[in-house]
């Protein structure tokens, strides 16, 4: 009897059948699904290497050198055993399990085109010989239709929308099923899972929150409103909102209530999901400082590599490294980038940890930062995570938008959402800082103002004007945008930590500062979002209400003073950015309509013009846009521009230390590099700028698509990417 091999380990010439690597993927895949698409998933796994019974591709196995396709055999089997929605999804995953998820195509797509309706007019040679080894379970229909239609309310939008994402999930369990028996089979070794003892956890958390002071009128009022956070620790609900003003303890709140729920609902994970790499970095330190031992923390993002990192261990690295791949860990701390893009990926490499998302608890940190035009698929893929997949969703920010409204318009109607704090009055007790907007200033008029203060931060829109601004400054002063690599910008927010720190313990009271001491910083909004820095005066050019109020989130931060200033702004020359901006002008008419722009009705007000009032803009983004019905979702294309940032812009690699300079060097004798090595030492520009640079010969790729700048002349440690080499006189 013929052995049909789907692997062989050439180190030990040992064999994996077609049949043994079949069975144990669809019982992989059955495990990791939920319980309404267990057999569904099970046929999956059966059917999805079907195609290497092929005659070719057993030659091809045992070293014949052709090239054999296979995922399409399984894909055929599919549509033609179960010809209704859910052979199609069956179809375009196992189509798709090296490939990635293909278009759908139309009916009169060539067999020479890669959609999923061109790959089934192809033909295969004969592999009818798995239906005497496999033996396929029969899949109710009905069933299957009405999961798919459920509180979708008849809309064949949702229905597609829906489909498309238990589409991905599905893929997810399938791949990460086959990667995992094709590893044990070929390596032998059993990998072990990052683990955490979140029960440890929750005691360090808890001793952290009691040693805490309660003295002032501030750390009163900050104790209150985290009790009433916790008082919610026994609702059920799907999705909780987290409303806390900056200075709140919203980090050690939303930990504490995350570990309570994943303890008290036996759930797998947790998933802390953050706006911007820049962040991570210091709640990966708050998180490890407080638990220790506790947990072992997956760190996902693209300027960390474990292999680099030399405070863990081997193992630990090792470990880490594979569970980037799928998320299997107990603690992981990612980007809303990461997370929303692996969501609409059609590619193993990403989609593969999906299916890891249920089971746990989602803390999205700063929530209000979800970009506006993606908004209906971020919501969309929480509420289907937390309805379908035995997940909870933590909403944390100290701007809340209407999200129980946001969320039963965009998302599902049906979405059981519980408030975590219900009595704000005690907001008023965390207003550290008064709003007051002075028109239009000149650059020389604004740098004046800020010179009378202590320590004052300028927060500008557009990184060019930074740039001209701090040129205008003398003294102390700091640059941050991201014309500077992140390397740099690292080292300069820890040099304003460690200067503002010194300038208070020199002089307590903050009075009679020489000029010579005094600190201004010039900014982009990068600073906004997270990053721990407490200034006396904050000067913030117009922009969304969101932006302004979290900028004053690093005025009198921790409220050492009865108030503060936050000054609001326009530059005489950046005026017709208003005009052109919807935000802008939004909070521009929130100025004059309320004495407080940070109150809760102001806020209730800019999100309310800002999303209900632009329908079109939140919805325009979803899959459903692009496609009539479940057979013909662009999968592959959607993924392509599914791009949560701006991609208008180029990296460019400069060279920052040893390490990176090492790097570049081998860039240029290799041409082969990975982009995400070499994140840390990387700048944007845009478009036009990069031509400019390209015209003046000071970056290349050395044929590798990453991008260096070759002449360090133009880049300055304190403001970064110049546009123009130094001039040298003889």
């Amino acid at each position: 009897m013929a052995i049909y091999k789907a692997h062989i380990d050439k180190t030990t010439n040992t064999v994996q059948t077609i049949k043994e690597h079949s069975e144990n993927t669809a019982v992989l895949c059955r495990d990791f699904s939920i319980p309404k698409l267990k057999d569904v998933m099970y046929v999956m796994g059966l059917l999805h290497d079907v195609g290497k019974y092929q005659i070719s591709f057993q030659k091809r196995i045992d070293g014949k050198n052709i090239k054999v396709e296979h995922s399409g055999c399984g894909a055929k089997i599919a549509i033609e055993k179960f010809p209704n929605a859910v052979g199609y999804l069956l179809a375009y995953c196992i189509a798709g399990h090296h490939s990635g998820i293909p278009d759908g195509g139309y009916g009169n797509d060539t067999p020479d085109k890669v959609t999923l309706a061109g790959r089934m007019k192809r033909e295969f040679e004969d592999y009818s010989r798995y239906q005497e080894e496999l033996s396929l379970l029969s899949i109710n229909d009905r069933d299957f239709g009405e999961f798919l239609l459920r509180d979708c309310e008849n809309n064949m939008e949702r229905v597609i929308d829906k489909f498309a994402f238990f589409t991905r999930y599905c893929y997810s369990c399938l791949t990460d099923a086959d990667s995992l028996d094709t590893a044990s089979f070929c390596s032998k070794d059993g990998r072990h899972s990052l683990k955490a003892n979140f029960t440890g956890c929750l005691e360090k958390i808890n001793k952290s929150l009691l040693s805490l002071h309660s003295y002032s009128e501030l750390q009163k009022a900050r104790s209150v409103l985290q009790n009433q956070v916790f008082q919610h620790i026994k609702s059920d609900a799907e999705i909780y909102l987290m409303n806390m003003p900056t200075g709140s303890g919203k980090t050690l709140c939303s930990v504490k209530f995350a570990l309570e729920r994943v303890l008290r609902t036996n759930r797998k994970r947790i998933i802390y999901i953050i706006p911007y790499n820049s962040i991570i970095e210091q709640t990966a330190d708050i998180f490890e400082n407080i638990m220790g031992r506790d947990v072992e923390i997956l760190r996902h993002q693209s300027t960390f590599f474990y292999d680099e990192e030399k405070d863990y261990s081997e193992d630990y690295r090792e470990t880490a490294r594979y569970a980037i791949e799928n998320w299997d860990a107990q603690l992981i701390i990612t980007t809303a980038v990461q997370f929303f893009e692996s969501i609409y990926a059609n590619k193993r490499n990403k989609l593969r940890k999906l299916h890891n998302m249920a089971d746990s608890i989602l803390v999205f940190d700063e929530a209000h930062l979800m970009p506006t035009k993606y908004l209906q698929p971020c919501l969309e893929a929480i509420s289907y995570i937390t309805k379908y997949l035995n997940s909870e969703a933590v909403f944390l920010t100290a701007t809340m938008p209407d999200y129980k409204k946001l969320i039963r318009e965009y998302a599902l109607p049906n979405s059981i959402i519980c408030d975590l704090v219900t009595d704000t009055s005690i907001f008023s007790k965390f207003n550290k800082c008064k709003y007051q907007y002075l028109e239009t200033l000149s650059e020389d008029r604004l740098i004046a103002e800020a010179a009378k203060y202590p320590s004052s931060l300028i927060i500008v829109n557009k990184r060019a004007v930074a740039r001209e601004l701090y040129s205008l400054c003398s003294g102390k002063k700091f640059h941050l945008s991201t014309y500077m690599t992140a390397f740099d910008r690292s080292r300069v927010i820890n040099e304003i930590k460690l200067e503002l720190m010194q300038l208070e313990k020199d002089y307590p009271d903050l009075e009679n500062i020489p000029d010579d001491r005094k600190i201004i910083v010039i900014s982009t909004s990068l600073i906004e979002a997270g990053v721990d820095l407490d200034f006396y005066t904050v000067f913030r050019e117009l922009a969304g209400l969101d932006n302004i109020l979290q900028a004053g989130g690093r005025c009198n931060r921790e409220g050492k003073r009865k108030q503060a200033d936050v000054f609001i702004y326009t530059l005489e020359n950046q005026s017709n950015m208003i005009l052109r901006d919807e935000r802008f002008n939004i909070t521009k008419g929130l100025i004059n309509e309320y004495e407080d722009i940070s109150c809760k009705e102001s806020i209730s007000t800019y999100y309310e013009r800002l999303y209900f009032f632009n329908r079109e803009e939140l919805t325009k983004n979803t899959i459903s846009k692009r496609c009539k019905n479940v057979y013909s979702i662009p999968f592959s294309k959607y993924a392509e521009d599914f791009n949560i940032i701006d991609t208008e812009t180029i990296s460019i690699v400069v060279s920052r230390d040893k390490k990176s300079k090492e790097m570049i060097e081998q860039l240029k004798i290799t041409g082969q590099g990975n982009p995400r090595k070499f994140q840390k030492y990387a700048l944007a520009v845009y478009v036009n700028e990069f031509d400019d640079l390209l015209k003046q010969h000071v970056v290349d790729d050395f044929g590798s698509g990453i991008w260096c700048l070759t002449n360090l002349d133009y880049y300055e440690e304190d403001t970064g990417i110049q546009f123009e080499g130094k001039d040298y006189i003889l």
